[in-house]
């Protein structure tokens, strides 16, 4: 059944059909739907290609915005060095300004150096004194050598000489002793003597004269005798004598040997001792010479000066900071990356860098991921567990070194604020 559409197409071929003067039954009808298909179908395939040509591009359009991550909290980061005083002093110079370019080495401020020369100056003389102290004292060690070494020489010959003293005194002895018992002998037979006798003159056989004779013997060889134990006792006693002067000796010379290593170890140590004064000495005129150093207070690292908090005539203390020195040659990126962001990131992609101050783009390369979220890093981070829990999207700050060799790097300065891009694919639009 012909549709509503068809009805008034013929409806409007026939009066075509009318003002022509053709015969509508003759005319060429069988084409009319011919040509309708071919033209739906031309629709058609229009409408398909504009179909399949917006999937395609929808596709790359997602892929590219799937290739890459950005971000506009980031910012140029750098070595802000503070430069502070190590020692007390009165400021005597200034030799920079705020903004100003600065060289590694370069002097910026200095301090009275006076006190610190003087204390220089003593700490050298103490030094040289300690030095003239060793010097007097080194040659004592050799010396109680050489002395030990003779005082044990000169008590080993005093005990050869007592040992030879207590021979002849045992000797000595030995000779009394057998002259009492000659004695003894002599007193026996002038005792014998003088009884026979004294028996011979009772009975007047022999004469008084010579009886007093033997009786005289007699009592001479008793004197005799008491004379020899006299001696020999005497003689006993120096023996005694003469073994306790070879003990004394003795005793002298296992002192001597005892000791004679501890007086040279006394010795030794008393240089050791000088020569331990020397090294403090010496630690003091390092010190006092470093002291005098400070007083010229240099930059440690080029870059440009600021925070400058410094005049001429101010007394400044150790640990004070009079200068801030801001690194412009070594600067990186610190990119704050929500935590979504960071699914595909990893060191060594691909960075393109936008600097707002600049209007231009330096490439770089992810360094380093971050080990916690900025939150965590805070000076008071946050507690979820002690309040009401609020989720809140964290950002992770993910640092970005430039390349080197490229011009305006110069340019770059601490506290910019830059947009980074990564590419996850490694694919640049």
């Amino acid at each position: 059944m012909p549709t509503q559409t068809e009805e008034a197409l013929t409806i409007e071929d026939e009066k075509i059909d009318r003002k022509t003067g053709a015969d509508p039954k003759v005319t060429a009808a069988p084409s009319v739907p011919t040509e309708r298909g071919r033209s739906r179908a031309v629709k058609l395939l229009v409408l398909l290609a504009l179909l399949v040509a917006a999937g395609a591009g929808a596709k790359q359009l997602w892929d590219y915005f799937d290739s890459f991550e950005s971000t506009d909290d980031a910012q140029i980061e750098g070595h802000l060095n503070g430069i502070s005083s190590r020692i007390s002093g009165t400021v005597t110079a200034v030799h920079f300004e705020n903004n100003q370019r600065v060289t590694a080495g370069e002097v910026l401020v200095e301090l009275d150096p006076r006190d610190y020369s003087v204390a220089l100056e003593q700490a050298r003389a103490s030094m040289a004194l300690a030095a003239s102290q060793l010097t007097a004292e080194r040659p004592n060690v050799p010396i109680v050598q050489t002395s030990n070494e003779s005082v044990v020489a000169t008590f080993q010959a005093n005990i050869s000489q007592a040992e030879a003293a207590v021979d002849q005194a045992e000797r000595d002895y030995e000779s009394v002793v057998a002259d009492l018992r000659q004695a003894e002998a002599n007193n026996t037979r002038a005792q014998a003597d003088e009884a026979r006798y004294r028996g011979l003159v009772e009975k007047e056989e022999i004469s008084r004269t010579l009886y007093d004779q033997r009786l005289a013997d007699a009592r001479a060889d008793q004197a005799a005798v008491a004379s020899k134990r006299a001696s020999s006792e005497a003689a006993r006693r120096v023996i005694a004598q003469r073994q306790a002067s070879l003990l004394a000796v003795r005793t002298q010379l296992s002192e001597a040997i005892q000791n004679n290593p501890r007086q040279l170890q006394l010795r030794e140590a008393t240089v050791q001792m000088r020569q331990a004064n020397i090294a403090v000495f010496k630690s003091e005129v390092d010190q006092a010479g470093l002291n005098l150093s400070y007083t010229r207070i240099v930059a440690p690292v080029a870059g440009i000066a600021g925070k400058k908090s410094v005049e001429v005539g101010e007394q400044v203390r150790p640990g004070q900071q009079l200068l801030a020195i801001s690194q412009t040659d070594d600067v990186w990126v610190t990119a704050n990356f929500k935590e979504t962001q960071l699914k595909r990131m990893h060191p060594g992609q691909k960075v393109s860098v936008s600097v707002d101050a600049l209007d231009r783009k330096f490439d770089g390369l992810i360094e380093s991921m971050p080990g916690a979220t900025g939150a965590v890093y805070s000076v008071l981070p946050p507690e979820n567990a002690t309040g009401n829990y609020v989720k809140v999207v964290q950002r992770l700050p993910v640092r970005i070194r430039l390349k080197r060799d490229q011009s305006g790097l110069d340019l770059l300065h601490p506290g910019m604020s830059v947009e980074p891009v990564v590419y996850l694919r490694q694919v640049e639009p």
